[in-house]
């Protein structure tokens, strides 16, 4: 296992990314960057980014392996700096809205004239014609139908989508410049991310009590002893070692509900580990 993460830690060696995200996404997409190999740059406005300030210890986590230069884009001297970066670069990531990146010169046809060997990524919120309307993590995923007020989200979903997508798009634009010497640009709009996400809910598959969302027995939440655990016994061969183990003929979930309540969640874990089904207990995420 460490081979095979020393040698995927290598897999962007000599590729050179300039990043301009604050935020999330960006942030998290130029950290699975650097953690592939690239040598990335985080520029950083005056004012930083909110998440050091919000998150510090995360923040640290994602800029580990990155080197964080403070510039002022709008200062010549400053702007100077960021072109020679970018001349010596192979990607630039972007987070700010298409009309910002004009006024800086920074949108993807400025920045290809000045420097037609960088791929550009830039992320933005809606898809065209929408691109400049404002938006967040939180309304993204109400406008998809993935919020259940009064309840927030538990994470940011959205934004960890889009910055998987953004890490995609780079990907394929860095091998496209690898094979044909041309770079080019990908526009990732974390509202179409949010769309996807809601893709197995348009499906039929995870409404409440459809097959993934509590219609299925073998797939859902029981209540252990002391807490609950999740069961995802899809595959044939998973269900039939657990109907063999509980003597059971069919998947009952009633039967279910009487015997997954005579352990602990973590001896419940425990249990399904030794006889290799999915089962594990359900954690709490306890915060900074």
């Amino acid at each position: 296992m460490a081979e095979a993460e020393r040698l995927t830690g290598m897999l962007l060696t000599g590729i050179k990314i300039v990043s301009l995200c604050i935020n999330t996404p960006g942030p998290v997409a130029a950290s699975r960057l650097a953690r592939l190999g690239a040598q990335v740059t985080k520029v950083e406005p005056p004012t930083g980014d909110p998440v050091k300030t919000y998150a510090p210890s995360w923040y640290a986590t994602l800029t580990k392996q990155q080197t964080i230069v403070t510039l002022d884009v709008k200062s010549p001297a400053d702007r100077a700096k960021l072109d020679d970066m970018l001349s010596q670069s192979d990607l630039l990531l972007t987070s700010s809205r298409p009309s910002a990146l004009r006024r800086l010169n920074l949108d993807w046809e400025s920045v290809h004239a000045r420097h037609p060997k960088l791929c550009f990524v830039g992320i933005i919120g809606y898809p065209p014609p929408l691109e400049e309307k404002s938006g967040h993590d939180l309304t993204y995923l109400a406008e998809a139908g993935l919020v259940t007020p009064p309840e927030m989200p538990p994470s940011l979903f959205v934004d960890l989508a889009g910055a998987e997508r953004c890490v995609s798009q780079a990907l394929a634009l860095l091998l496209n410049l690898a094979r044909t010497g041309n770079a080019g640009s990908a526009m990732v709009s974390l509202y179409e991310c949010a769309q996807e996400l809601a893709a197995p809910i348009s499906a039929g598959l995870t409404p409440k009590g459809k097959l993934l969302g509590g219609g299925f027995p073998l797939y859902g939440l029981y209540q252990a002893s002391d807490g609950w655990v999740a069961m995802a016994a899809l595959e044939p061969r998973f269900a039939e070692r657990l109907l063999l183990e509980f003597n059971l003929a069919n998947a009952d979930h009633a039967e279910f509900v009487r015997i997954f309540r005579q352990r602990s969640a973590l001896a419940w874990e425990i249990w399904a580990a030794e006889r290799d089904i999915p089962i594990v207990a359900v954690r709490g995420i306890s915060g900074a």
